[in-house]
């Protein structure tokens, strides 16, 4: 099991082929899931075995979130090409509802962030929110991230911040 990054408070590593419904069992709050795109139960389980292939090839993936003092299952974040602009890595996180206004999101965001760059040659990362996500648009500013116009997506307008190599 490869471990991306481990802190007092969290660890951040590769899932385990037999945590599919650990996975998926994020997606299932309402509430966690208010921000993202509208997603099937089948294209998760999809987003789960792709996970698991990226692995496989050392490839940019989504990773677990585990709690590093119980080991309880904190959420899942992303670092992948970004679909707009192949020059920039995009990042993303989703925490389950026990674990918001912790600072999980933004040691999180920074640990992928900082992988992101270590572990690419892209000057760039990026990340995307809905308009109405306020929490994880100031979680981004906290780390560095510099709001540029909104993007549209699929016609809808969404938050875009940037955050340049130093």
């Amino acid at each position: 099991m490869n471990i991306l990054y481990q802190s007092p408070k969290i660890i951040i590593r590769e899932f385990l082929p037999q945590e599919q419904q650990t996975f998926l069992s994020l997606f299932k709050d309402n509430e966690v899931t208010k921000y993202l795109p509208d997603t099937s139960p089948e294209r998760y389980i999809e987003m789960f075995n792709e996970l698991l292939e990226n692995y496989e090839k050392k490839n940019l993936s989504r990773w677990a979130i585990f709690n590093a003092i119980d080991n309880d299952f904190i959420g899942m974040c992303v670092a992948r090409i970004f679909v707009h602009n192949t020059n920039q890595i995009e990042i993303g996180y989703v925490l389950s509802r026990d674990y918001w206004g912790k600072g999980i999101a933004t040691e999180v965001c920074n640990a992928i962030m900082h992988y992101s760059f270590e572990n690419t040659d892209k000057k760039e990362v990026v990340a995307i929110t809905d308009l109405d996500n306020i929490g994880s648009q100031n979680v981004l500013q906290k780390v560095g991230f510099k709001r540029l116009n909104n993007l549209i997506r699929n016609e809808e307008e969404l938050a875009y911040f940037m955050i340049e190599r130093f």
